[in-house]
């Protein structure tokens, strides 16, 4: 696959995945096109050599894997959830002639980007049908149904000063001037079994399409690039290879990880007791096998250069970047650093180095917490990237096909 060819495809992923939920079902939906086995955590794993498979839980998180004979794996770990504004569970806000959505901030949104945006309602619905069964199903409403509109800057003069924005009061969106509006009998409309909607997963997002930027198409600029580039370079390594690898995709990131589909929980712990049985094999599994931590790297802002460490600054499309912290909130060591950059320089690929700067504080990855738990060396790495956080990020063309080619040879 050819790098064109590559980004246009994760273009396209971009724009069908607005949630976890369904960014994990267009991963299921690409394994299988690559030949790989569902397998159903409620049912016996009846594992074949050389056969590859994979394991969806609460429908946000997926496990995909090639089975082998040996205990040596290459494990790469992302994120299927972004920061956005999830809808609350009782919706409609109704003043001054104008229905809202009441909303709250998932993970740490840079909020003022969500301002004047054309924003649709994508998740996970859960209902009873006309058949008295519960069941789920996904939405995407796809459409611009929403918007966050800026107070004009005539009615705050300061407003380019500073702008602080007060999650309760400044983002609920208007969605309409009906005064009969409800949400739920707009879900259930676009459901055709569905009798009562009873409860939803939905959030808003950003309709403006995934785009190459720049004159010569240097950047790609979408929403949810953090993590799903990660996601898709993960997705497209696998289907690539029939080498040992394991790929997790794990929810709830954003928010600590702490969740039955996040890394905090037991899903992948439990997946390799099932593949490996004993207590025996888990530890020559866990210590023979390398972990690579995939997360988006904060890339040096031209107009913010001092916010970096002078000399781990990284640049967009100047490689992978590998992140390093003494105080262990990334998991990478001198050897799985090693490991790595012999890979890229053995096929001519560049990296950088990342630290953050002594007086700032340190983000950190799903790296350190699934190392311990599972006794696996791991690094952690990223492709460099703007606005992290924001409803609309940036990073160059070349760094995420960069990485595929570094995955298939580490």
């Amino acid at each position: 696959m050819n790098k064109q060819d590559f980004n246009d495809a994760f273009l396209g992923f971009l724009d069908a995945s607005p949630t976890p939920f369904h960014a994990v079902l267009n991963m299921a939906g690409m394994l299988e096109n690559a030949g790989f086995i569902s397998l159903d955590e409620k049912q016996n794993f009846d594992l074949v050599v050389g056969q590859s498979y994979y394991i969806i839980r609460a429908d946000s998180s997926i496990i995909a894997f090639n089975y082998s004979e040996g205990f040596e794996y290459i494990l790469v770990g992302v994120h299927t959830d972004s920061p956005n504004l999830r809808i609350k569970p009782n919706a409609e806000i109704k003043k001054d002639g104008i229905t809202q959505l009441g909303v709250e901030p998932y993970g740490g949104v840079l909020l003022n980007p969500w301002f004047d945006r054309d924003l649709s309602i994508a998740g996970r619905v859960s209902y009873k049908s006309k058949d008295e069964k519960l069941k789920s199903t996904l939405i995407d409403m796809q459409k611009a149904v929403a918007i966050i509109p800026s107070l004009a800057i005539h009615l705050d003069r300061d407003a380019n000063a500073s702008k602080t924005v007060n999650e309760q009061n400044h983002l609920p969106p208007i969605i309409s001037t009906c005064k009969d509006f409800s949400l739920k009998e707009e879900l259930k409309s676009m459901i055709e079994d569905c009798e009562q909607v009873l409860s939803y997963d939905l959030s808003l997002y950003d309709t403006q399409k995934a785009s190459y930027v720049g004159f010569g198409d240097e950047f790609i600029a979408s929403a949810r690039l953090d993590n799903l580039l990660s996601c898709y370079v993960a997705l497209i390594t696998i289907c690539s290879t029939q080498k040992p690898m394991m790929i997790i995709c794990s929810d709830h990131e954003e928010v600590g990880s702490v969740s039955v589909s996040g890394a905090g929980g037991s899903f992948l712990e439990s997946v390799i007791e099932r593949i490996f049985p004993s207590a025996e094999e888990k530890a020559r599994f866990a210590r023979s096998s390398l972990l690579i931590s995939a997360d988006n790297a904060h890339a040096q802002h031209p107009n913010y250069a001092d916010k970096h460490e002078p000399l781990h600054a990284p640049k967009l499309n100047g490689g992978v970047v590998i992140k390093v912290n003494s105080n262990q909130r990334y998991a990478s060591s001198s050897q799985t650093i090693a490991r790595f950059l012999d890979a890229a320089a053995s096929i001519g690929e560049e990296t950088q180095m990342f630290v953050t700067r002594s007086d700032m504080g340190c983000g950190s990855t799903i790296g350190p917490m699934t190392s311990a738990k599972i006794g696996i060396d791991t690094i952690d790495i990223g492709v460099p990237t703007f606005a992290m956080h924001s409803i609309r990020e940036s990073a160059g063309s070349a760094d995420a096909y960069s990485l595929y080619k570094i995955l298939l040879e580490i």
